[in-house]
């Protein structure tokens, strides 16, 4: 029996792909299958798959289709998978050999649908750059019912979880979008009754420097989009009435998040566009300034725990300082 089946979409990523490979052929957990999705790569990816598919041939499946986003090459991956868990690990990223060995134990003790590990982010030399703790001071074992602030306290990456697989059942990834693991994983969330998850950081998140500095477009859109889907599973969920958690959902996703982006944006034109539209979603969501700067995430209130910068910046934002905010951009 296949475990955890852990789908790896592939694009362009040569100068990552082994050591990424390699943390997963490596497992611990015997019983894994990993689907490599090579999503029309231009580069030598290819022939590391191939090599890692002739020396692994028990545990690596190749897929080679052509390139249709990151969404499309999961999606794929999720209709081949056999496994009783799914995993999702992104082709430039690592994970520590026990990752799956634990989580998969930690699903099957507590019965869980899904289960969550923490995660750091890493530069191009591996050194730590930040630790991310995903949910600090709660229980292994977490009923959702009990504990419903998780829903809008959780980060919601794919990469460092594992779902039951008839949570796909009648969910996918959207296609052709931006920020699809908001748009999806807390839908998945909502169809959860247990939730598990370990402390230890198994997921090592690369930061690459090209992406530091990449452009911030109109695609920032996609992140209310993503919010205003999960609104509608949620109306239909079997925690529609925790009104109070999806409120605070739409504070930390649908304004922090989205300002986070928003400080990035250059092009004035486009900052002007995105800003309109989250004045446009907080005047419908009727979310208060109060609201927003009375937050807290883990119990304690979010604003006051950010770096400095990202204080200033969302203090100016709030109180319509978008003038001085473009200048000191």
């Amino acid at each position: 029996m296949i475990k955890i089946s852990v789908i790896v979409p592939v694009y362009n990523v040569e100068n990552y792909l082994r050591k990424c490979l390699y943390s997963l052929v490596n497992q611990t957990l015997q019983e894994i299958e990993i689907l490599v999705v090579n999503d029309g790569s231009t580069d030598h990816s290819q022939e590391i798959i191939d090599e890692f598919q002739r020396d692994f041939p028990s545990k690596i499946k190749v897929f080679i289709k052509e390139n249709g986003g990151l969404s499309d090459a999961r999606n794929f991956g999720i209709a081949q998978a056999k496994g009783e868990y799914f995993g999702f690990v992104d082709s430039d990223d690592e994970v520590s050999t026990t990752m799956f060995e634990e989580m998969y134990h930690l699903a099957k003790k507590h019965e869980a649908e899904m289960v969550i590990c923490n995660l750091q982010k890493v530069n191009e030399k591996g050194k730590i750059i930040r630790k991310l703790p995903q949910i600090p001071n709660m229980p292994e074992k977490i009923f959702l019912r009990e504990n419903f602030s998780v829903f809008s306290d959780l980060s919601y990456f794919a990469c460092n979880k594992i779902f039951k697989a008839e949570l796909f059942n009648q969910k996918r990834f959207k296609k052709g979008v931006h920020f699809e693991d908001i748009q999806l994983i807390p839908q998945l969330l909502l169809n959860c009754k247990v939730v598990a998850h370990t402390e230890n950081y198994h997921y090592q998140y690369l930061e690459r420097s090209e992406s530091i500095s990449k452009t911030h477009t109109e695609k920032g859109l996609d992140i209310l989009h993503a919010v205003e889907d999960v609104e509608i599973a949620f109306e239909k969920s079997q925690y529609a009435g925790e009104k109070n958690g999806l409120k605070n959902f739409q504070i930390l996703e649908g304004i922090y998040t989205y300002l986070a982006y928003l400080a990035f944006v250059k092009n004035d034109e486009v900052y002007r566009e995105l800003s309109l539209a989250l004045k446009k979603f907080r005047t419908e969501k009727q979310i208060s300034l109060t609201e927003i700067l009375c937050y807290k995430r883990f119990g304690k209130n979010y604003l006051l725990y950010l770096p400095v910068k990202k204080k200033i910046f969302y203090l100016l934002y709030f109180f319509g300082q978008e003038r001085l905010i473009r200048k000191l951009l």
